[in-house]
């Protein structure tokens, strides 16, 4: 097992934190809703002690995420992290579904509660810890990157919303003698059976790959153009490994003068930069630019300025005029939105051979990872 590091120490402490709450609040509450005879108040103990199991799935899923990487798995075990919140999400759902059910049939067959102030008081006491707690959770996990604590957070604090509601339910049977117990409980079940649902998309996202951070790849692309000798920076590429890791590539584009040597070492700069900033280690491909060259220099800016008045065109770079075999080469990103890439392709063909009608063209069409 890989050493433990600050942020999973301080993961695990807050899900204890959080099992220890809920725990408590589960057996308040389960003590209450037993003697008042309250569904609403037995499922929101419930719903307390899925919470409770909700952070062991955390301090599991944080253990093994950070298991040192290996032969068969040499990218780490980092998205285990994203399994144990789909898990999370699985129970929550469960816990819903299981909630709506009783609650249909104290609508069906309804049984008079019996409140207390005894019942008020604790349910009062549980909104307040609900509030506390998920604001705490829900912190550490926005500093800590971790989406398993900042679902929680925030689960804790809708359920503040539900025992708020288990009040209404009290408050109206006591002024008007009507029992909307099992009504109650069912919206609070529709509300948990959302929660899942929401719980399960995001983890679910990073797996399939989401778009990274527009400010993180923005910031990685300027902090590579401020290095000395890079005149321009392309097809940033991150993939994610769990919330703390992650490696990439990019294209750079330098002077074609450099030797092999020089590119070496701002190669190994831009690497040692961007880790020491992100956490993030990249593969650097090199673009060759001809600058120097006042008149390959005007055909290139043509070239881009053509390229980039075409409808569904985001960037073009990687331009190379090859004078010697008569043939120009680009990388265009190209938009989401354009559904027939080959009449985008034969419209670019065409507006490069319009104004360099002797030379042959070759397009690489770059997709739109990042910002």
């Amino acid at each position: 097992m890989a050493k433990i590091t600050s942020r999973e120490k301080q993961i695990t402490q807050t899900s204890i934190v959080g099992i220890a709450a809920n725990l408590l609040l589960a057996a308040f509450k389960a003590f209450i809703g037993l003697v008042a005879n309250s569904i609403a108040i037995l499922l929101d103990a419930v719903n307390n002690l899925s919470d409770a199991l909700s952070s062991v799935i955390t301090i599991v899923g944080i253990r093994l995420a950070h298991r040192k990487p290996d032969k068969k798995h040499p990218f780490g075990y980092g998205r285990i992290e994203y399994f144990s919140a789909i898990l999370i999400a699985g129970l929550v759902f469960a816990a819903g579904a299981t909630s709506l059910i009783e609650s249909v049939k104290k609508i069906i067959h309804p049984v008079e509660p019996e409140y207390s102030s005894l019942a008020v008081i604790i349910v009062s006491v549980a909104i307040l810890t609900k509030i506390v707690l998920g604001r705490y959770v829900k912190r550490k996990g926005e500093q800590l990157s971790s989406d398993a604590l900042v679902a929680s957070g925030a689960d804790a604090l809708f359920d503040a919303v539900i025992s708020a509601s288990t009040l209404v339910g009290i408050a109206v049977m006591w002024l008007f003698n009507v029992v909307i117990d099992g009504y109650i409980g069912a919206i609070i079940s529709l509300f948990i059976l959302k929660s899942g649902i929401e719980l399960f998309m995001q983890p679910m996202s990073q797996i399939l790959g989401v778009r990274s951070n527009s400010e993180t790849t923005q910031s990685i692309k300027a902090d590579i153009c401020a290095t000395e000798g890079v005149l321009g920076a392309y097809d940033l590429v991150l993939h994610n490994y769990g919330p703390d890791r992650a490696i990439g590539s990019a294209h750079v584009e330098v002077d074609s003068r450099m030797s092999a040597y020089d590119i070496h070492v701002l190669s190994k700069q831009i690497q040692r930069t961007i880790v020491a900033k992100y956490g993030v280690f990249l593969t650097i491909g090199i673009y060759a630019s001809d600058r120097q060259n006042d008149a390959l220099g005007k055909m290139q800016q043509a070239i881009r300025e053509a390229v980039m008045r075409v409808d569904g065109v985001l960037q073009a770079h990687a331009i190379l005029v090859d004078e010697k075999n008569k043939e120009i080469s680009f990388d265009a990103v190209v938009d989401f939105k354009v559904a027939d890439k080959a009449a985008l392709r034969q419209e670019l063909t065409d507006c490069i051979r319009t104004g360099f009608g002797d030379y042959g063209v070759e397009i690489n069409f770059d997709i739109d990872y990042s910002d």
